[in-house]
């Protein structure tokens, strides 16, 4: 495609209220000025490309490790929330709480899922409270008679000689009581709630921070498949007439007396095995994967399971054009492709 039409049908996917013209051409030279091969023909998939890269709306994936921590006080009563992620498949919750608060397990991991689709998530709820400030301890003389009375017959059964002491009462809690007041129980979990949401609020924050970073990397590693993706293609368009002419050479030295063979229908034989050296069509799929890669990494649900099986598509195609090629320069290019697929992979493995 020549230089003045590659720009004119640019123009077409570049709405002028987004990007004027003087910037498109700006853009189109700088590009060219990337690849002084004179034989590499430009593809304008890639021009798409870094036109959707430099207009996109910001990302929105997330990193599935964080931490995040907060603390409410109220009156007596100190809450605090820490929250750790790490990778996982599936969302894992994992809470660490008061005994106080150990039917409020469900309602935690209930908030945590309306913030979270994936990853491993420890959440650990710790609440002091003024000693001063909470109910007076009572003593529950009717379990302490009977504990007294459980260890003095322990004590026979087992022929100890030492008597039973206070000491020993105090290891078993039921002997006091503390009052429960539902009030303070309810007060006391909207302040975990509270200090829950803004920790997972910090925690998502260092996660889209994250994310971001990733993302960059990603983009980069997109733009330079593409770019390769269209020098194999270029070299691949090169060598069918090669191809096409040895066949045909090879042909003519194992047929002596040409009369035999019906040359029209040799000659399509021989354009066949050619075409099917043609890996265009593996090309077109893979800049397509790179597309929806891209838009993936836009949207606003999870997009790490899309974005995997998008990888293997991809690395499903590479091999396809690796065992299409005799050409040397092409399969080293799609050993290339290949271990940047492996990066890539080794990156989305982090992403929710």
């Amino acid at each position: 495609m020549c230089y003045p039409h590659l720009k004119k049908r640019l123009r077409k996917i570049t709405p002028k209220s987004i990007c004027p013209i003087r910037s498109v051409n700006s853009g189109v030279d700088s590009l060219c000025r990337t690849f002084p091969c004179p034989h590499f023909k430009f593809s304008l998939n890639f021009l798409e490309t870094e036109y959707f890269l430099a207009n996109k709306e910001p990302n929105v994936i997330a990193s599935m490790t964080g931490f995040g921590r907060a603390e409410i006080s109220q009156g007596s009563m100190i809450v605090t929330v820490e929250l750790r992620g790490v990778n996982s498949r599936y969302l894992d919750v994992t809470t660490r709480m008061p005994r106080a608060l150990s039917q409020r397990e469900k309602d935690v991991k209930d908030i945590v899922r309306s913030y979270l689709s994936r990853g491993s998530l420890t959440v650990a709820v710790a609440v002091d409270e003024d000693a001063a400030a909470v109910a007076p301890v009572t003593v529950n003389k009717s379990a302490a008679r009977a504990y007294m009375k459980l260890l003095n017959e322990l004590r026979k059964a087992a022929k100890v000689r030492e008597a039973v002491r206070l000491d020993h009462l105090l290891k078993f809690s039921e002997v006091f009581e503390v009052p429960r007041e539902a009030e303070a129980d309810e007060r006391k979990w909207g302040l975990v709630q509270e200090a829950l949401h803004s920790a997972l609020k910090e925690f998502n924050m260092m996660r889209q921070n994250e994310g971001r970073e990733l993302s960059n990397d990603l983009e980069s590693r997109i733009r330079w498949l593409n770019k390769t993706v269209d020098a194999i293609e270029a070299l691949s368009k090169q060598r069918i007439p090669e191809e096409r002419n040895r066949l045909n050479e090879r042909i003519t030295q194992l047929l002596e007396d040409k009369s035999i063979v019906d040359l029209n229908r040799l000659e399509l034989e021989i354009a066949l095995l050619a075409d099917k050296l043609d890996v265009t069509e593996e090309c077109v799929r893979f800049r397509s994967h790179n597309k929806f890669f891209l838009e993936a990494m836009t949207h606003s649900e999870a997009a790490g399971r899309k974005l995997n099986f998008l990888v293997q598509e991809m690395n499903r195609e590479a091999n396809t054009i690796g065992s299409k090629t005799s050409d040397a320069g092409i399969a080293h290019l799609v050993v290339q492709i290949k271990e940047e697929l492996e990066k890539i992979r080794e990156q989305l493995q982090n992403i929710e």
